[in-house]
Order: structure tokens, then C-alpha cells, then sequence
């Protein structure tokens, strides 16, 4: 069973920048990574997500800009810098793993995190 690990999340003003971690608990070069959110009563949203090498990313439209996903697979770490932070960034953000390639259907990624909880205070 693989196992993510979400951490760094917390209670920031706005305009402040967080960094998000997710400790993946296997090989994490073989899968792609999703960074996604969810706001209580809303449908989740992908934040961003990278291939498997970490060599290219995407974002939807509603996310560029502010928010840069990396990874580190010597670590089977992925990362979410998340810049300029706004109240209606508030959300629980969790990183999920997808079999070989990213995709902006959520719900396709077959393993997630617990969930990190990020609050952004105006």
C-alpha cells in the first residue's frame, strides 16, 4: 500500500508564501504527482501537478502564476510553493500519486495524502 505524507501546511496572513512537502512512501519516480485542494461544500480542485521526472508541469488556468510544484525523487518528496497566499486559498491541500501520466481529473489520481490543512487570513 503506498503511503503520501503531507506536511507544512498552517495559518498564514495574506500575501505571505508557504511551502507544502509530501513524502511519498515508495518509488515515486514511477508516478506523477497532483498537488490538489478542497474547500468544505466545494468540489476538489487540481492545484497543479508534474510528471514523472519532475521535467514538466501544468497548471489549469485558475492556478498559474502563484503556485510552482517541483519534486525531488532521490527524496520521494514532492513540493507545492505557494506564493502571495489569499484568503481563498484556505482550503486542505493533498497530494495525490497517478500511475504513469498527470491528468486534470481528480479523481483519477489512486492514492492521496491525509491532507494538510492551510488557512490564509485576511
Amino acid at each position: 500500500q503506498v503511503q503520501l505524507e503531507e506536511s507544512g501546511g498552517g495559518l498564514v496572513q495574506a500575501g505571505d508564501s508557504l511551502r507544502l512537502s509530501c513524502v511519498f512512501g515508495g518509488a515515486i519516480s514511477t508516478y506523477a504527482m497532483g498537488w490538489i485542494r478542497q474547500v468544505p461544500g466545494k468540489e476538489r480542485e487540481l492545484v497543479g501537478a508534474t510528471i514523472r521526472s519532475g521535467s514538466s508541469t501544468y497548471y489549469p488556468d485558475s492556478m498559474k502564476g502563484r503556485f510552482t510544484i517541483s519534486r525531488d525523487n532521490a527524496k520521494n518528496t514532492v513540493y507545492l510553493q505557494m506564493n502571495s497566499l489569499k484568503p481563498e486559498d484556505t482550503a486542505v491541500y493533498y497530494c495525490a500519486a497517478r500511475s504513469r501520466y498527470y491528468s486534470d481529473y481528480v479523481s483519477s489520481y489512486g492514492y492521496w495524502g491525509q491532507g494538510t490543512q492551510v488557512t490564509v487570513s485576511s
